[in-house]
C-alpha cells in the first residue's frame, strides 16, 4: 500500500493482512513448500514429518488441520489397515505456494545477508 492510499486499504481484513495471517504460524509455509517442492503436491503424513526436521507430530497434524480448514490442502484417508492419510495441495494451495517459493528463492540467494541477522532468543539458529 502506498502513502496516501484510502483508509479502507489499511483495514484489518485487507488483502496483505489476510495473506500474512495464513503464514503467521511457523510451519505453514514449510509444509506447503515441502508438499510442492519435494513431493509434487501430495504426501502421506509420515513422509511429510520425515521431510521436515524439527516438527513434532502434534504440530504437523495441527498445522495440516488448519491448512485443510483454510482450503489449502485436502485430506484423503485410505480405507485399509492400518489407515493411511494423504495430504494434497488444492488449487488454492498451489496458488499460495507461488509467493512462498519467491521468498524461499530470495532467501537462498541472500543467505549471507540473513547470516548477519542477530538470532532471536527463541531461534534454533546456531
Amino acid at each position: 500500500m502506498q502513502p496516501g492510499t484510502p483508509e479502507e486499504a489499511w483495514r484489518e481484513d485487507c488483502a496483505p493482512r489476510r495473506v500474512l495471517e495464513v503464514f503467521a504460524t511457523k510451519w505453514t509455509s514449510m509444509i506447503l513448500h515441502t508438499l510442492h517442492a519435494r513431493h509434487g503436491g501430495n504426501a502421506r503424513t509420515g513422509v511429510l514429518q520425515r521431510s521436515l526436521p524439527g516438527i513434532s507430530k502434534k504440530m504437523l497434524i495441527q498445522t495440516l488441520r488448519e491448512l485443510e480448514a483454510s482450503g489449502l490442502v485436502q485430506r484423503h484417508v485410505h480405507d485399509r489397515v492400518p489407515p493411511a492419510v494423504d495430504y494434497t495441495l488444492t488449487p488454492l494451495g498451489a496458488l499460495m505456494v507461488q509467493p512462498i517459493e519467491l521468498v524461499y528463492d530470495w532467501a537462498r540467494a541472500n543467505a549471507n545477508a540473513l547470516d548477519q541477522l542477530e538470532p532471536r532468543p527463541t531461534s534454533r539458529r546456531r
